[in-house]
């Protein structure tokens, strides 16, 4: 695989939720899954 800094970027109904840059990693389930849970709360 190539590459390392890639862009990822999780959206919900258009607005930005995670961004890789926020860990300086890419994450884990544990790391967007709350805040998926927040917004749609």
């Amino acid at each position: 695989m190539t590459g390392a800094n890639g862009i990822f970027d999780v959206h919900l109904d258009g607005k930005l939720v995670f961004e890789k840059s926020m860990l300086g990693r890419y994450p884990d389930p544990d790391d967007v899954l709350p805040l998926l849970r927040e917004r749609m709360a």
